[in-house]
């Protein structure tokens, strides 16, 4: 077994070796795949038996609200990596939020996330895992089947995540929540706003999802060289408003806990925006940023940061959302970027 970074050490997997996120086989999941191809017949006929401008408005918003709050405030920077803190009640509205996009449960997308990232800081792994193989097999493995692993890495979850009933109840009925949006859907608009408004949604999320993570992999620019690990992270700088700041891979690579993505001038981070918007009303707080995490001695730099900027005009409205909060000094300071070794 070859040595392994410290920061593994704090990790949620557990492995007893290289081997154990290597050997396995990739094999079709019939109902991960009959998911997918469901809602994307619905998107595809469906939405254009009944496509209307308002369809597409609904798609355009709730397809961006999910995305949001949902899968990058809830799922990601929340559930998975609790990079800031909130209401009991906030948390849950997010965590269902980016149950909507129709990746997994919540509980299920976490075990996912930890084995994955946990796999490609190490020496090797195995190509499901790193996106290792090219663009048509890893779309194929990635949104029709699974990888089975010979011996697992053992995954452990804190009690307060694995015991909690409510996502408990999520992770068992995560496809039925569908059920409930597209009700409602209907009521407001009838067939069209449920296949533009729940199938088109789900549709774009998952493939999406892919599409970036593909990419986000093996194509784009690289401030960090995380060393020794099998895979480094890539920033994919022209889909920045379109993955609500999570195109920001290499920094998320870099530095995993932290709540901001974006961290140098012009990286922009729709998450970030959304989460200052939150500090100003009282609903988030402690953010978790690049100064604020332990040093990691295999983190090199690649391309020095610029010096931070303000953001453009267009944007400047956002920055209000900075300055009526009193922990927002302490948050700002707290985002300036430490230095790493070389």
């Amino acid at each position: 077994m070859t040595e392994r970074a410290a920061s593994l050490l704090t990790h949620r997997v557990r492995g007893t070796d290289d081997n154990c996120v290597t050997d396995g086989e990739v094999r079709y999941a019939p109902l991960k795949s009959f998911w997918l191809l469901g809602m994307a017949g619905g998107a595809v006929i469906g939405g254009a038996m009944y496509f209307s401008v308002a369809a597409l408005i609904v798609f355009i918003v709730t397809t961006a609200t999910v995305l949001l709050f949902g899968h990058s405030l809830g799922s990601h920077r929340k559930l998975i990596h609790n990079s800031y803190q909130c209401p009991r009640w906030l948390e849950y509205l997010l965590v269902y939020l980016g149950v909507q996009v129709g990746l997994a449960g919540p509980l299920g997308l976490l075990r996912q996330h930890e084995l994955r990232d946990y796999a490609q800081r190490l020496s090797t792994c195995h190509d499901y895992l790193r996106h290792g193989r090219g663009l048509w097999t890893d779309a194929w493995w990635q949104l029709h089947c699974d990888l089975h692993l010979v011996a697992p890495p053992h995954i452990e979850l804190e009690a307060r995540v694995a015991n909690d009933r409510f996502y408990r109840f999520l992770e068992r009925t995560w496809m039925l929540q569908q059920i409930p949006p597209a009700l409602l859907l209907y009521w407001w608009g009838g067939w069209g706003f449920v296949f533009w408004g729940v199938c088109a949604r789900v549709t774009a999320g998952v493939f999406g999802h892919w599409l970036i993570g593909y990419f986000a992999h093996n194509h784009g620019d690289m401030h960090y060289e995380v060393a020794g690990a099998a895979v480094q992270g890539r920033n994919i700088r022209l889909t920045s408003l379109l993955t609500m700041g999570e195109c920001w891979h290499n920094n998320h690579h870099a530095y995993p806990g932290s709540a901001r993505l974006g961290l140098t001038a012009g990286e922009w981070d729709p998450g970030w925006w959304a989460l200052r918007c939150l500090q100003w009303a009282s609903l988030a707080w402690d953010f978790k940023l690049p100064a604020d995490l332990p040093d990691r001695p295999e983190l090199r730099t690649l391309v020095p940061a610029a010096p931070r900027q303000p953001l453009p005009s267009l944007l400047s409205p956002l920055s209000w959302c900075t300055c009526a909060n009193q922990r927002s000094t302490v948050a700002s300071s707290a985002a300036e970027k430490p230095a790493v070794r070389r």
